[in-house]
């Protein structure tokens, strides 16, 4: 019975993830609905939101002990050591982008603010780097718990992660305008350009 519950659980906490995470990237739009109260909304969304990212990791921990039967393999063949040296060697990478972008986006990774300006430091590298960093936490806690289904089921998050810039970014283009638009051409989403590709671009920017 725990394990179906929790099983049901983690379901159900995916689709809040996935709700209120796109409602809370969506502060401009809104504001043309209910006003500057908007930002402060959608705050309380990304709250929730992080609340069932931190549920869901629970939900793995408690899958680990309490796993549904499946025709999967309760655990990857090969030796443990591969597994944990594989999720470290994803997470370490991960983390980085994940703290370079809390860092560089400041208090807006958690709190909206309509006066926000467009971040610099590694956004000016790619556009999503938390989000670029925060999809792999799922898929690297089901090695860690050597779950081949939970690593399966961890694989949802990279388009429902890709899914969320996308609707970042329409609202972003509502709140800055041209200067998004500029900026979303030159920078990548997610992949950074060769340096000597950079140049490129802002030569041929230069010239127009």
């Amino acid at each position: 019975m725990i394990a179906e519950l929790n099983f049901i659980s983690m379901l159900v906490v995916m689709a809040v993830i996935v709700i209120f995470y796109v409602k809370s990237v969506g502060p401009a739009a809104l504001e043309r609905e209910i006003g500057e109260i908007a930002y402060e909304r959608c705050a309380w969304y990304r709250k929730i939101a992080s609340i069932a990212f931190f549920v869901i990791s629970v939900n793995y921990v408690i899958y680990y002990f309490y796993p549904i039967s499946t025709p999967m393999p309760s655990y990857f063949p090969w030796d443990y050591v591969i597994t944990a040296t594989i999720a470290t060697v994803i997470l370490i990478p991960s983390m980085y982008l994940m703290y370079r972008g809390v860092k560089d986006a400041g208090e807006e990774t958690h709190t909206p603010k309509k006066e926000h300006t467009l971040y610099g430091g590694i956004y000016e590298t790619i556009r999503h780097p938390q989000a670029l960093g925060e999809v792999w936490v799922a898929l690297t806690i089901a090695l860690y718990l050597n779950s081949p289904l939970l690593a399966v089921i961890s694989l949802f998050y990279f388009p429902a992660f890709y899914y969320f810039s996308i609707a970042e970014e329409r609202d972003l283009v509502i709140k800055y305008g041209q200067a998004y638009v500029e900026y979303r051409d030159r920078t990548p989403m997610f992949i950074p350009r060769p340096k000597n590709g950079r140049e490129s671009d802002s030569h041929a920017n230069a010239g127009d």
